[in-house]
């Protein structure tokens, strides 16, 4: 049997190992998944990361985040955390102040606008995850969550 993946791609070699078809198969699924939600980002002015990002600072109210803490929760490593949070705080979406004590921090809050496109986006966002689950039982994706787990295990 041909996998769905090596048609997909138009392989006709067979894979080096089961293990290279299981990571190219979510690396694919990603690519998938990510490219989905890409266009529903888009159709409000944001990429994932900066979604990512306001969604981390909106569970970081009231107090906010330095930098550094909001890279360490990104669901991906961004490079630049600094012109991420440039472009959010261009658009007014989030703030960044120094504090008094401590002159070397910057702290970085979700301001109302930002809250505001967050709720647009709560609906829209929880349908896109119900849709791209749908295919999945409950038992499935509770496997699936600690499959991919066990995988970032080190």
């Amino acid at each position: 049997m041909v996998s769905k993946l090596k048609s997909e791609i138009k392989q006709t070699a067979d894979f080096v190992s089961l293990e290279e078809e299981a990571n190219l198969n979510i690396v694919r699924t990603a690519e998938h998944l990510g490219s989905r939600i890409a266009d529903l980002f888009k159709g409000f002015g944001l990429t994932a990361t900066q979604y990512n990002a306001l969604r981390i600072l909106r569970g970081a109210r009231p107090g906010g985040l330095a930098c550094g803490e909001i890279g360490e929760r990104m669901l991906t490593k961004e490079s630049d955390i600094t012109r991420l949070l440039d472009r959010l705080e261009t658009r007014g979406l989030i703030s960044r102040k120094r504090p008094a004590n401590n002159r070397r921090t910057v702290i970085t809050k979700i301001t109302a606008d930002g809250e505001s496109l967050l709720a647009e986006l709560d609906v829209p966002v929880a349908e896109f995850n119900r849709t791209a689950a749908s295919r999945l039982g409950r038992d499935e994706l509770e496997t699936l969550i600690g499959l991919l787990e066990k995988l970032r295990d080190d």
